[in-house]
């Protein structure tokens, strides 16, 4: 059976789960679970960019909540076991990282929290710790309604990646 027909043949309440893996937001899961059956991923994909669209700030504070800080490996295993494999993998560019930048990265985050009211959420696949940093206190300049708009963007980039892994992934 393909990834797509075992998507389309989930229980409301299961498929519900499987795509809050992909996105926190359930207002945004619950939409795509209602949307079922998708003829195709491609009208996966279109319905989830259709459904982040319609969503606001509420949502994407939401969604927020279902990621771990940049580099926070024990709470990547602590609070987000059904996603910590594919954060861990996302966020592998902070591995090897020197001490500086990983302290860059905690310090940076804990102010970015303290001026925006959410964590720092950037679309870590491809990039290291270091781009991760410079975009971290590039972002630090905006303001907190263009940066809540742009954190959103990144959700829906994390978003459509995990759904790429949920048909992809066993």
């Amino acid at each position: 059976m393909s990834r797509l027909a075992w998507l389309n043949g989930l229980p409301f309440e299961e498929a519900r789960a499987e795509l809050m893996r992909c996105c926190g937001s359930l207002r945004w899961a619950e939409g795509m679970a209602r949307a079922r059956p998708f003829a195709s991923e491609a009208a996966v994909y279109a319905e989830a960019d259709r459904l982040w669209a319609q969503t606001g700030p509420e949502d994407w504070r939401e969604a927020m909540t279902h990621h771990p800080r940049i580099g926070d490996v024990s709470k990547l295993r602590e609070k987000y076991k059904t996603t910590a494999t594919w954060s861990s993998q996302e966020q592998r560019g902070v591995q090897g990282a020197s001490e500086e930048v990983l302290q860059g990265l905690a310090d940076g985050n804990r102010e970015y929290e303290t001026r925006f009211g959410f964590i720092f959420l950037v679309c870590a696949t491809g990039k290291s710790a270091g781009e991760m940093l410079a975009l971290l206190r590039e972002r630090m300049n905006n303001a907190p309604d263009v940066e809540l708009r742009v954190a959103a963007g990144e959700q829906a980039k994390i978003t459509r990646i995990r759904l790429e892994k949920l048909f992809t992934s066993p």
